[in-house]
């Protein structure tokens, strides 16, 4: 593993005001009025704290969000709703799911169809929602994606294929046939032109982030949050930076494969410019695999996160390890590749003696309240077993 601190030259400079309390909770009005929305658990693992020697160790579970088993859809729907709200000239908070979804809307509307590019969940909750509305939606995977995934997302009634493409290649030819057909992009990548639907999809995520501050017994000394594109990222970061300002703000440190660290790359550089992580990405964690950085997420990244680290595979298997066969008394949480990234590598630096200066640095002790978030369930059954009971993983060497 590697850590990097963020530049202090941006700090505190960027406004991110569009992921305060008030629009969290606005967000939540809108995801609440699903009939199948409940807040997911925040597990409190208290013998693994104990093991670590810190204070506490939280998990946010959304293995149970909307029976999708994955985060993603709150950041698809709530940004197909607020398309449109503004399409029809509405306000989102007067487009609860029964108006959103009922004859009069689509009527208004006409035909539409929603295209993406994911490696499973973002897509399943872009086509789940495209479904709900009776609309059609496109998904496109990159290659090497889990056809259980795919079939998923095809339960859904979308039109949905495996490309032989990279992750970024893929959200390219989505963004080329959404130009050249009508459809409307629904994708957490950012660029000049593109920013609202990337916008609505971090503020979507406010949900999570709002719901595990409601749920916490006391305030979090850390964060850590894993990064793709760095959309997730920035909405927990954003949201966690409003409502804990100045020396109260938890020390936040962004987790990404080290294939795929676009956000370790760009906070390196401290040059202004965004850097891109190239190749196959080859990576357990599938979910994380993306080489560009968003730049809406980005700019929440430069001014308000502290330190990026890149770890490698054997880091998230052990996450999903030890999150899912727990200490006794311990709750145990289910938790896919992507989503154990970040408790792994609390994990790995809070029990390996070759990180005690990652330690030191990230200020990690005996008062330590730490928080993480299990962004998915075991979204591809066969590889999480390969993974947890077969000991698989591309780079599992110690």
């Amino acid at each position: 593993m590697d850590i990097i601190k963020f530049s202090s030259e941006k700090k505190g400079v960027n406004d991110i005001s569009f992921l305060d309390l008030e629009h969290a909770k606005k967000v939540r009005e809108f995801h609440q009025s699903f009939p199948v929305y409940q807040p997911t658990p925040l597990v409190e693992l208290n013998h693994l704290a104990q093991k670590l020697k810190i204070k506490n160790f939280f998990v946010k579970d959304e293995s149970y969000r909307f029976g999708l088993n994955a985060f993603k859809v709150l950041g698809g729907s709530f940004a197909i709703g607020s398309y449109i709200a503004k399409r029809l000239g509405m306000d989102i908070a007067d487009l609860p799911y029964n108006k959103m979804i009922s004859p009069e809307i689509h009527n208004k509307l006409g035909d539409l169809t929603f295209v993406t590019a994911t490696d499973g969940n973002h897509g399943r909750g872009v086509a789940w929602t495209a479904n709900q509305l009776k609309q059609k939606s496109v998904v496109y995977m990159p290659k090497g994606s889990s056809l259980e995934r795919l079939h998923n997302i095809q339960a859904e009634n979308a039109e949905a294929s495996i490309t032989d493409m990279v992750y970024d290649d893929a959200v390219r030819l989505a963004n080329s046939n959404a130009e050249k057909y009508g459809w409307v992009m629904v994708q957490d990548t950012s660029w000049e032109g593109y920013q609202d639907i990337p916008r609505w999809i971090i503020q979507g995520y406010g949900t999570m982030a709002l719901e595990a501050y409601m749920q916490l017994p006391k305030k979090p000394t850390h964060i850590f949050i894993q990064a793709g594109v760095g959309a997730l990222a920035g909405a927990v970061t954003g949201f966690f930076s409003n409502v804990y300002q100045g020396k109260d703000k938890p020390i936040i440190t962004i987790v990404e494969p080290n294939t795929a660290d676009c956000i370790f790359r760009t906070a390196k550089a401290g040059d202004g410019k965004l850097h891109f992580a190239e190749g196959d990405m080859k990576t357990i964690m599938a979910g994380l695999a993306c080489g560009e950085p968003c730049d809406v997420g980005w700019r929440v990244l430069e001014s308000y996160a502290d330190y990026a680290l890149r770890c490698e595979d054997y880091v998230a298997a052990k996450g999903m390890r030890m999150l899912g066969a727990p200490l006794d008394g311990d709750t145990r949480v289910i938790s896919g590749e992507s989503g154990a990234s970040a408790s792994g590598a609390v994990f790995e630096i809070l029990t390996n003696d070759n990180y005690a200066d990652m330690r030191r640095m990230l200020q990690l002790d005996e008062n330590s309240v730490v928080l993480c978030f299990s962004t998915e369930g075991a979204t591809d059954v066969e590889n999480y077993l390969a993974t947890v009971w077969d000991g698989k993983d591309s780079s599992y060497a110690k």
